[in-house]
């Protein structure tokens, strides 16, 4: 039986080598150019607004610091290589890099914003024998829903859609979830989810050994730390921890992280913050494994609702909801009310914090999420919150998120477009 936590593991937890912005941009590139082995002449490649901050400002890994949609669509049709997935960029070396800088300098690869709701990428690509070839991923980071081979269509999966058969059907499925289906779902979590959950903490945790290299947001917190002006603790611990696995992510090392939600980020608060803070206190490893199962199914139910790339910041939002859920999981189990009131403690908290797209200050907000996330989880396991007689914090959990999704998808609809505005105006 396909459990709806498999489901979640399956299209939304994967291991991702970059952001998974301009990752997705160069798989998208790679299903296009991998249909013919002619030399390419140009390509074009359409994205979503969300997609072009996202990819704007993060480094790619395997370029030496080199950012942006742009080269990574150009490393895509170079390399080809879709069956890599979100591990894609692994298979560049020097010289790919270095074709990718030439098409780039022959301005033979070109981007544009498309006005498109939700996820979206296409290439269109010309080889100089005049052969044409086309890839949209769409409504999640791996999903092919196009294929053009010069005139032929070979996947089209708008009639599916309609019809209610894609695979995006588990988030219809999580979206209609209550709190309590996700807490059962991971405590009926089986040994092949529980094995694969802690695949990905571990993956995490050597991300963050990479991180610790950098003079970045983890360097600098861990210095406070030395210096006395932090407390050396659990809190302090946790926050250095996932800021130095953001700092490599955001630094564009060719490290993988396990993602929650289709994002890298989210997936270092949803998995590494209860993972440490589990193994800190000694829990038993199934309870910390079924704890970031729930951080998981959480985390994906809120961008169930706000969307894959909402104009508020994921790994801060559904990431620390995931993760303050799960530590308050592993301290007093199913109680409903305690997690309850950990998931309105965080989102009254950081609730209107904006996503500017990928990039190195990432790392500044996965500390502020954490520090909430577990504020947020001491205070719900004692059975103190913020209730429905402040702001917009509903009477469950469900509704509080459903209240924060409407002020995001239609409070700030015009947050994302102004913020694109800016970023483009600093590209010119």
């Amino acid at each position: 039986m396909t459990t709806l936590l498999k489901q979640v593991l399956k299209g939304q937890v994967y291991p991702a080598m970059g952001c998974t912005e301009p990752v997705s941009v160069a798989l998208c590139a790679a299903n296009a150019s991998a249909l013919h082995k002619g030399r390419i002449k140009k390509a074009v490649v359409f994205v979503d607004s969300a997609t072009f901050k996202n990819g704007l400002g993060v480094r790619i890994p395997n370029t030496d610091g080199e950012k942006g949609n742009l080269l990574a669509a150009a490393l895509g049709l170079l390399t080809a290589k879709p069956k890599l997935g979100m591990e894609i960029l692994k298979g560049v070396s020097s010289s790919v890099l270095k074709k990718a800088k030439i098409m780039l300098e022959e301005k033979a690869v070109t981007i544009k914003v498309k006005n498109q709701k939700g996820f979206y990428i296409k290439t269109e690509v010309l080889f100089e024998d005049g052969y044409k070839t086309k890839a949209v991923i769409s409504g999640c980071h791996t999903a092919v829903t196009y294929l053009e081979d010069n005139g032929r269509v070979l996947i089209d999966v708008k009639a599916e859609v309609k019809t209610g058969k894609s695979e995006g059907d588990f988030k219809r499925l999580l979206a209609k979830s209550s709190l309590a289906d996700l807490v059962r779902e991971a405590q009926n979590a089986d040994d092949e989810d529980l094995a694969y959950i802690k695949e990905g903490a571990l993956m995490n945790l050597a991300a963050a050994k990479k991180g610790a290299n950098l003079k970045k947001v983890g360097f600098y917190l861990s210095e406070l730390v030395k210096l006395g002006m932090l407390d050396k603790n659990l809190i302090n611990s946790a926050k250095i921890l996932a800021s130095q696995a953001a700092d490599a992510r955001m630094d564009g090392i060719a490290v993988p992280v396990m993602s929650s939600g289709e994002s890298g980020n989210q997936g270092i608060v949803a998995v590494l913050v209860p993972y440490h803070v589990g193994k800190r206190l000694k829990i038993k490893e199934k309870i910390i494994l079924q704890s970031i199962a729930l951080s998981h199914l959480l985390n994906g139910y809120v961008k169930a609702f706000t969307g894959d790339l909402a104009p508020i910041c994921g790994c801060a939002i559904a990431a620390g909801v995931g993760a303050s859920a799960a530590i308050v999981y592993q301290q007093k189990g199913a109680d409903l009310k305690a997690i309850t009131l950990a998931v309105n403690n965080i989102i009254s908290d950081i609730g209107g914090m904006l996503c500017d797209g990928a990039k190195s200050g990432c790392a500044l907000k996965v500390v502020s999420s954490v520090d909430s996330a577990l504020r947020a989880a001491f205070m719900g396991m004692n059975h103190y919150g913020i209730t429905e007689v402040e702001g917009f914090i509903g009477k469950t959990a469900e509704a509080t998120i459903q209240n924060l999704s409407r002020i995001s998808t239609v409070g700030m609809v015009k947050v994302d477009t102004t913020i694109v505005d800016i970023m483009k105006s600093k590209t010119k």
